[in-house]
């Protein structure tokens, strides 16, 4: 989500995989980091839009106060009235204006021209009670592919949908996360991201809830791998007594390795192998032309 994306490509996704109540926590984590990289100017947007479904004002100004700057930050309240039934100012339900206002906070943040700014939706699954999948799915593709956004993440509740809507969501991410629990306070954090040269890079880290603030263990998702490439003496002394199934190890007799084939001085199995029907293929050191008569 920091590094964004290349000219001409669309922008870094993530979608955020919840059946527990860790997925906010973690959905406020990763928000909290990348707007401390964008404060930092370690990012390669230099803002944030906060398309906000399940929080209220006041939920979002705790995020504010673990450290969020504000000059970096829009939020678009989709929460307090989202049908405009008060003020009759938005209904969550047409795409195409919310877009436009996603794109008005952004731009006011971060200007016009190629400087580009992130986009965070809390719930999708809110947005989904309102309108369609199609309607969802076509909304994030035209923010993915604006010239001005780096970046886009979202928060799906999983067990709140079938496979059908949560494999969509999964097919605009570049990146998947699942939030699986091991207990009240502590879980896994399933990370599968799609790299430029089409292979998928598996992570997994563990976090611990404390809080209500995720503190990941190692608080890096780059697997710890560890080899030892020099064996040691009780190693290289438990190695040379281990018998091989194709030694005859006798102390009276010299070592016989069997080659495969029959022995001239005792019998041995023989395997006959007979072909279901003509249509199998042949084995490799089988002549497939030896019934013909050449």
């Amino acid at each position: 989500l920091r590094d964004g994306a290349l000219e001409g490509e669309h922008a870094t996704s993530l979608t955020i995989n919840d059946s527990v109540p860790f997925g906010p926590i973690v959905f406020d984590y990763i928000f909290t980091q990348l707007s401390s990289f964008i404060s930092s100017e370690k990012s390669q947007s230099r803002g944030i839009v906060l398309v906000s479904f399940a929080r209220s004002p006041s939920s979002t100004a705790e995020l504010l106060n673990r450290g969020t700057d504000i000059a970096t930050l829009s939020v678009l309240d989709c929460y307090t009235d989202p049908l405009g039934w008060k003020e009759q100012l938005k209904d969550v339900r047409n795409l195409d204006d919310l877009f436009s206002q996603i794109l008005v906070l952004g731009k006011g943040l971060v200007g016009e021209g190629k400087t580009r700014f992130s986009v965070a939706i809390d719930s999708v699954s809110e947005m989904l009670r309102h309108t369609s999948l199609s309607s969802v799915s076509s909304l994030i593709n035209n923010l993915r592919s604006h010239a001005q956004v780096s970046s886009i993440f979202w928060l799906l509740h999983s067990d709140l949908h079938d496979i059908k809507t949560t494999s969509a969501f999964e097919y605009m991410s570049s990146m998947v996360a699942n939030v699986k629990p091991q207990n009240y306070k502590k879980g896994q954090f399933h990370a599968s991201l799609k790299r430029r040269n089409g292979r998928v890079r598996v992570m997994v880290e563990e976090f611990s809830n404390e809080q209500s603030q995720i503190k990941f263990i190692t608080q890096s998702l780059v697997p710890k791998v560890q080899f030892n490439m020099q064996l040691s003496d009780k190693e290289r002394s438990d190695r040379a007594k281990v018998v091989l199934p194709f030694e005859h190890q006798e102390m009276d007799k010299s070592v016989q390795i069997y080659d495969g084939r029959k022995s001239l001085t005792e019998e041995r199995g023989e395997i006959i192998y007979f072909r279901d029907s003509d249509d199998e293929m042949p084995d490799s050191d089988e002549d497939p032309d030896d019934d013909l008569d050449i």
